[in-house]
């Protein structure tokens, strides 16, 4: 039988050790032929739910609803929350993006950009007097940079009134976010939770939902398909306005209790372990250097290296090893490697890879 690989891609990424045994679990159960308006389901909405509840500290009067991907849920939350002004703090092609959604629905977005690597802290941050929304990428996947939580939660009481919407994408259920500040986050299942592509996360509060109805009332469009209102009222009874990756809820769920078990505080420790190994090696290593240089804006879950090289030569000689990296992003294609440092990706693992790039 052929080795098989290892990813340490920043998503998809390599798969939760225990997917099998939850696929199998969800194949044996007859899931994918089940209706979604059935008892069977919203147990499976609810298990989810409150698995998630418990792993990242999500208050009962926030809606927990699912979406087909966290991309979709850039365009829902400028169309719930914005009539006429957003703000965006920019330093990567996934925070740019969430401000060209804005700027697409004809809003009046504004940005703070930085150079590709650099980060963002609370000091520095000027929010537009105008804004009705602050959009926060706290962990850019493309450029390995986050925004601390304490950072994040300082700007949200500087600017209380404002909404203020949160990019865990390629972090959660990592950053200790306080959700009883923030008012709108969400993350996708292919990167931590290590599951397969097709589902996102969407948390919000009241005070969205009060948004998105009031604009509604006002005849702004919100959008045509599951729209916040209808998402949020659905969610309060374990149930989807259509058809939901039935599949991907539950395994979010086992995956989500499974982590529990293991205890947050544990996964944030073991975390922060790896991804310090990760850069006290690539500090030192010859012929590569790490891309953020300030330690604070490091990401946890997703280490972005120089390469003095091109990287496809190191991709390419990692994967003959059955190590699979990724390459740089957008512009930083050809000169970075991205290197994941998810929960599924072990110790024991992160020390082969390392192993293996100094060996060759």
């Amino acid at each position: 039988m052929a080795r098989q690989n290892i990813f340490f891609t920043a998503g998809p990424a390599e798969l939760y050790p225990k997917f099998e045994t939850f696929l199998q679990e969800a194949v044996d159960l007859q899931l994918g032929s089940i209706s979604h308006r059935s008892g069977q389901f919203k147990k499976i909405y609810q298990h989810t739910d409150e698995q998630l509840r418990a792993l990242m500290n999500i208050p009962a009067d926030r809606a927990i609803m699912f979406t087909g991907s966290a991309s979709e849920i850039w365009e829902k939350i400028v169309l719930s929350c914005v009539e006429h002004e957003s703000f965006h703090l920019v330093n990567g092609s996934f925070s740019e993006k969430f401000y060209k959604y804005a700027l697409s629905l004809n809003k009046h977005a504004q940005k703070m950009a930085k150079p590709l690597g650099e980060g963002f802290s609370y000091q520095e941050t000027e929010v537009p007097e105008y804004a009705e929304l602050v959009c926060i990428t706290q962990n850019e996947t493309s450029t390995g940079v986050q925004m601390r939580e304490p950072d994040i939660h300082k700007l949200k009481r500087s600017h209380g009134s404002k909404l203020f919407a949160v990019d865990m994408v390629s972090s959660a259920p990592n950053p200790e976010l306080d959700f009883s500040l923030i008012d709108t986050a969400f993350f996708s299942v292919q990167k931590a939770f290590g599951l397969p592509a097709g589902l996102g996360v969407w948390i919000a509060n009241e005070a969205c939902l009060e948004k998105a109805v009031s604009l509604k009332e006002k005849g702004i469009s919100i959008g045509a398909h599951h729209d916040l209102p209808t998402l949020w009222k659905e969610s309060r009874n374990y149930q989807n306005p259509a058809t939901p990756n039935v599949f991907g809820i539950y395994l979010l769920g086992k995956v989500a209790e499974d982590m529990n078990k293991t205890g947050i505080a544990r996964i944030r420790k073991e975390t922060e372990e790896k991804a310090k190994r990760i850069y006290k090696f690539f500090e030192k290593q010859e012929g590569y250097a790490v891309s953020v240089t300030n330690p604070d804006h490091r990401s946890k879950t997703v280490a972005v290296i120089n390469t003095e090289g091109p990287s496809s030569e190191i991709i390419g000689k990692l994967k003959e090893k059955n190590l699979i990296i990724g390459s740089g992003y957008g512009p930083k294609k050809d000169t970075q490697i991205r290197i994941s440092n998810f929960p599924a990706n072990t110790p024991e693992q992160i020390e082969t890879l390392i192993n293996t790039i100094e060996n060759i």
